[in-house]
C-alpha cells in the first residue's frame, strides 16, 4: 500500500521531526551542529520556508516552520540532507544514510497551538534531562527569544509579533507562558499520525483544502437504528 503524501499547506505552520537512522546520532560535535544550522538557513531561504523555532537534539531535530508554497518543506529537507550528510560522511569517514527515510510533520493552528508547539520544541532538552532549563541549551531557538542573541535563521511568526508593541513586551509575554502545561501526548500523536493540531474549525478547513482526513476516526460500533415496532394483528377500526 503506497504511503500517503505528507500534508503541507502554503502559509500554514508545520511542526517537523527528523530522526537519525535507527535513532542513532545525527550530530557528532558542535562543528556538525553549526554546519547543520548554516545549511538549514541557506536551504530554507532558497525554498521559501520561514523557520520560527528549532532544537537540535543528539539524534533528532524539531522544526517549527511555515512553507511559502506546496512542496517547499520536502524540497528544503532534501536539499539539506544532501548537503549535510555528504559533508558529515566525509568529515567522519562514514558511509550510508544519516536520517530516517521520511520526516514526520503535522499542521499547526497558528491561532491556538503555535506557541504550544514552540514551547514543546524548546523544552525538549529539559524533558530529556540534558539541561535544567531551556535557556541552558545552546542549540535551540530559545536564546533568540530570550533576547540573548539574534539568530539569523529565525523569522518570527506574525502571531509572535502580535504579542506586544515592542521586543521587550513580546519577549515577556512569550516567556511567561513557559510554565503552562503542555499536552505532550496530543502533540506526539499528531506528529506520528500526521493529524492537524488545532480547533475543530481549523481541522475542518485543512481537511477541505487537502482532501485528507486529519483527525482520529470515530471509534465504536455504529449507532443502532431503531426499527418501527411490528403492527398488531388486530388493528382498531379506523373512524372515517
Amino acid at each position: 500500500m503506497p504511503r500517503p503524501h505528507r500534508v503541507e499547506v502554503p502559509g500554514v505552520p508545520l511542526h517537523v521531526i527528523q530522526r537519525g537512522n535507527n535513532r542513532a546520532a545525527c550530530f557528532f560535535g558542535d562543528v556538525d551542529r553549526r554546519l547543520y544550522l548554516k545549511c538549514l538557513a541557506e536551504c530554507a531561504s532558497a525554498r521559501g520556508c520561514a523557520i520560527h523555532a528549532y532544537v537540535l537534539m543528539p539524534n533528532h531535530v524539531h522544526l517549527l516552520l511555515t512553507p511559502g508554497e506546496k512542496g517547499a518543506t520536502s524540497a528544503m529537507l532534501q536539499d539539506l540532507g544532501r548537503r549535510y550528510v555528504r559533508t558529515i560522511n566525509d568529515a567522519h569517514e562514514r558511509t550510508g544514510t544519516l536520517w530516517e527515510g521520511r520526516f514526520k510533520s503535522h499542521l499547526v493552528d497558528s491561532d491556538r497551538y503555535l506557541f504550544v508547539c514552540h514551547r514543546y520544541i524548546e523544552l525538549n532538552p529539559v524533558r530529556a534531562g540534558i539541561v535544567a532549563g531551556p535557556a541552558d541549551f545552546p542549540w535551540s531557538s530559545h536564546q533568540h527569544y530570550r533576547g540573548e542573541r539574534a539568530d539569523p535563521l529565525i523569522q518570527e511568526h506574525a502571531a509572535y509579533l502580535s504579542l506586544g508593541s515592542s521586543a521587550n513586551e513580546r519577549r515577556h509575554a512569550f516567556l511567561s507562558s513557559f510554565g503552562e502545561e503542555i499536552d505532550l501526548e496530543r502533540i506526539r500523536t499528531a506528529v506520528n499520525k500526521g493529524w492537524a493540531l488545532g480547533t475543530e474549525s481549523f481541522v475542518g478547513r485543512m481537511e477541505s483544502i487537502t482532501g485528507r482526513i486529519l483527525r482520529p476516526a470515530h471509534r465504536g460500533r455504529p449507532a443502532k437504528v431503531e426499527q418501527p415496532e411490528a403492527e398488531s394483528l388486530h388493528q382498531p377500526e379506523l373512524q372515517l
